[in-house]
């Protein structure tokens, strides 16, 4: 696992329990070299990022049971891929980041100042 380090250079604070989020499921945008979306970016997901998701072919409204996801609704904070925020971004479609809790591997995807721009 990559140091828990945030983007602003502090320990990785959690970005969600309930629901539980995370590559390792622990509450934080934690992520190692396995981790090829790079779940590190922690959102409050928002219906018109939830939407844009789900349009580019990545489902984050579905429950998955079997893989233990229970689905998202506006206003859940969620570990999602640094490349599908920011193409939300790109599209107008971006919902809100916390700093605190988004892992600084996500700056190897996306600028500082565009997460800060979108910054709870």
């Amino acid at each position: 696992m990559h140091p828990s380090v945030n983007v602003l250079g502090t320990p990785l604070e959690a970005c969600s329990n309930d629901p539980l989020t995370g590559w390792y499921r622990d509450g934080c945008c934690n992520t190692d070299d396995n981790d090829r979306g790079s779940h590190t970016v922690c959102c409050v997901v928002n219906e018109a990022f939830l939407n844009f998701a789900k349009e580019q072919g990545n489902d984050l409204i579905t429950p998955a049971p079997q893989f233990n996801f229970p689905g998202l609704n506006p206003g859940d904070s969620w570990c999602v891929c640094a490349r599908t925020w920011l193409e939300a971004v790109n599209a107008g479609q971006a919902c809100p980041v916390d700093l605190e809790s988004t892992h600084q591997r996500a700056l190897d995807i996306i600028p500082l100042d565009v997460l800060e721009t979108h910054a709870l």
